[in-house]
């Protein structure tokens, strides 16, 4: 298959929670990139050697994705919790020789972006979000009957049950999903090596069960950790980028997602459109995020 990172470095990182997979590549400040479901590092092929150019670029799999390890959940969803994958995150980045970092977040690799941002501030020195609510946000408006309840509300139900359906049949699941998030309703827009990495992701029984535990853990330990936050008035501290695909998140809401991310953790942000795509920005339009997050990142 196509080497989607070539000139970059694969490390193997030992972390409380297992192995992380991680590459990098670049000199300059560091910045973390971290995917969504139900992918893995290889979206950012498209955007990672473009930041080399003036970064310290590091992308990894989040715990339970890719190549690092998919531990077995817990009875309380905390394995899986976006604050536990912080850790991995701040393992990595310390492994690699940084302390603070820029951080670069899509889907759940946003949410694990924005908790760790509001855990411990002092580690993130720039934020952006790409393509995604609050989960406290998305998790109201699907109890309130607002938005329908759709994978969410699949995959976060009791186990085996999403994992017993799945299993029985996970790649046409998992790309009926991209196919759907995308603008065009196909999977034009991904590189076929991209897709094949994906596709050795989701067609394995541990890491149906980790993306299962991902979705129940932001039912509940994550709505926790937002509502907390919520309460104490705490705010995301550095300078926060809020970038959006041109319909998946934008549905027949009065509210962008930029004011929705200014009433609740991030009052200060900036925001960003990103035209002629679907959920998938950095795949369906990397020029257009590569614009928004170059001066973002520059300062």
């Amino acid at each position: 298959m196509q080497d989607l990172f070539p000139g970059f470095q694969s490390h193997w990182i030992d972390t409380p929670s297992g192995r992380i997979f991680a590459r990098s590549a670049g000199e300059g400040p560091p910045v973390l990139l971290l995917h969504g479901f139900p992918q893995t590092h290889a979206c950012w092929h498209r955007i990672a050697p473009a930041l080399a150019r003036t970064h310290h670029v590091v992308a990894m799999d989040l715990r339970g994705y890719g190549w690092s390890s998919a531990p077995r959940g817990d009875a309380r969803h905390e394995t899986y919790s976006k604050r536990g994958m912080g850790e991995d995150a701040v393992a990595v980045m310390e492994r690699l020789g940084h302390v603070q970092f820029a951080l670069v977040g899509h889907d759940r690799g946003a949410r694990v972006a924005y908790r760790l941002a509001l855990d411990e501030p002092g580690r993130v020195s720039r934020l952006a979000l790409l393509d995604i609510l609050p989960t406290v946000h998305v998790w109201s408006q699907i109890r309130s009957g607002a938005i329908p309840g759709a994978h969410w509300a699949f995959l976060s139900q009791p186990q085996p049950i999403p994992e017993t359906e799945i299993g029985r049949d996970p790649i046409p699941y998992f790309e009926g999903l991209l196919a759907l998030w995308s603008a065009d309703g196909s999977l034009k827009a991904f590189n076929p090596a991209a897709l094949h990495a994906y596709r050795d992701g989701f067609n394995e029984p541990t890491r149906i069960h980790a993306f299962c535990e991902d979705y129940r853990a932001g039912a509940t330990r994550d709505i926790e950790a937002d509502e907390a936050d919520l309460a104490a008035g705490r705010h995301i501290q550095c300078p926060t980028l809020v970038a959006w695909g041109s319909f998946y998140l934008t549905g027949k809401s009065p509210e962008t997602p930029l004011d929705v991310w200014r009433r609740t953790f991030a009052p200060r942000a900036s925001g960003a459109l990103i035209p002629e795509s679907g959920h998938f920005v950095m795949e369906e339009n990397p020029p257009a995020v590569l614009a928004a997050l170059e001066p973002f990142l520059a300062g």
